[in-house]
């Protein structure tokens, strides 16, 4: 390893520092510390400090390295970092458990079980936007008329969670993913831990025609069946995961075509753009910044520079991944008719998000039936006064005031 690489890789950035303008902006942070290679020893604003991992190629060969571990046994003690979400799930396991428990539900998610769900989806979406659109008022906030309820109807209609605290988990979830504060991250998790131990204590004692009934019962061809933590966890994961990136990939794409006229203009002449369009906003503004957290179990070599082993934090910047010019010539301009194909928006490797073809449907049919629906939407803020999510998880506005 060469002197200048060992530096690149040592030298601690503080990216907590930077403050609001990183959470507004971080593309050309993360633009810069690409220039000067693809590993960087930070502090997070979480307060720990991380390996964090740009550009594409080192990016996508990460996301999938099985010497990266998700579990939180192999997290060093000394990072001072907690587990947030409740149980065993996927997202925090690693192969054979992982294989094991993706086994147990991907039936469920196949891209055709989800297109059935595409007219229902659509009737959802058109209820609330009669709603928003009713009376004389002709503004509103997006996130709260129809990026967050959509997402979060869906996702309880598929568990048959129906009577869901939507207000509540909301706030459990955006503190939970979001919140640079250590206590309420804990308080949020363990809230939302004894609400879904009697939401499934419910359905077991009165199991429907649902995905949570199923998972309840569920078993694959050799009698293999979740067990209560991992119940629990697929839940919390389900839940949590199955409406946080689709309330932002919604928000972030009409956000994106909102600043974008002469795009906007391009989708409302052809809607047959509109998966284009899906894809196009996933990689020019994903709502997943860098993925759920990845532990070292030895020392990983990356152009260069190594990466200790040992438990060490490693965050993999899907954002910068996608605006590579690498691999997406001219990434920071948003093009509804570019390939954006290999993006990593969903991940790669083991890990690939479940639920990308759910969040794809929603994202297509609630992006067309509003511009459709109001055909003069506008943005009721300036791009530069809107407030983001903070952290390095989830990337998207915490509301987004639109006119019409």
């Amino acid at each position: 390893m060469t002197t200048e690489s060992t530096a690149t890789a040592e030298a601690l950035f503080d990216l907590g520092a930077l403050g609001d303008a990183f959470i507004r902006d971080p593309y050309p942070v993360y633009a810069r510390l690409r220039a000067r290679g693809p590993v960087h020893r930070v502090r997070i604003p979480e307060g720990a400090e991380a390996w964090l991992v740009v550009g594409y190629e080192a990016g996508r060969a990460l996301l999938a390295d099985q010497r990266l571990s998700k579990s939180w046994q192999s997290a060093s003690p000394s990072l001072g970092l907690s587990k947030v979400s409740s149980g065993t799930n996927m997202l925090g396991s690693d192969a054979p458990t992982h294989t094991r428990l993706r086994k147990l539900v991907a039936r469920e998610f196949t891209p055709r079980r989800m297109e059935q769900l595409a007219p229902r989806i659509q009737e959802m979406t058109d209820r609330l936007l009669d709603s928003m659109t009713a009376g004389p008022v002709r503004s509103a906030d997006l996130v709260k008329a129809l990026s967050f309820p959509l997402p979060m109807a869906v996702i309880c209609e598929l568990l048959g969670v129906p009577s869901l605290d939507r207000q509540a988990f909301r706030e459990w979830s955006n503190i939970a993913v979001s919140s640079l504060d250590a206590e309420a991250r804990g308080r949020a998790s363990a809230a939302m831990t004894d609400y879904l131990a009697g939401l499934i204590a419910q359905k077991r004692a009165a199991p429907g025609d649902d995905l949570m009934s199923a998972l309840i019962h569920t078993s694959d061809d050799d009698g293999d069946q979740l067990s209560p933590d991992e119940l629990s966890g697929m839940a919390w994961l389900l839940l949590v995961a199955g409406h946080e990136t689709t309330v932002n990939l919604i928000s972030n794409g009409v956000l994106s075509l909102l600043t974008h006229p002469g795009q906007l203009d391009l989708l409302r002449a052809d809607f047959g753009l509109i998966d284009n369009a899906v894809e196009e906003t996933l990689r020019y503004e994903g709502p997943v910044e860098t993925p759920t957290y990845r532990f070292t179990t030895e020392p990983i070599e990356v152009a260069g520079s190594v990466i200790p082993g040992g438990g060490e934090l490693v965050l993999v910047a899907m954002a910068d991944c996608d605006r590579d010019p690498a691999r997406f010539p001219d990434g920071d301009r948003f093009d509804i008719t570019r390939d954006a194909r290999g993006h990593v928006a969903f991940g790669h490797g083991i890990h690939y998000c479940l639920g990308a073809p759910l969040a794809r449907i929603e994202a297509r049919i609630a992006l067309r039936s509003l511009l459709e629906r109001c055909p003069e939407l506008r943005l009721d803020i300036e791009p530069a006064d809107l407030s983001w999510r903070t952290g390095m998880l989830i990337r998207g506005p915490e509301s987004l005031p639109v006119a019409w």
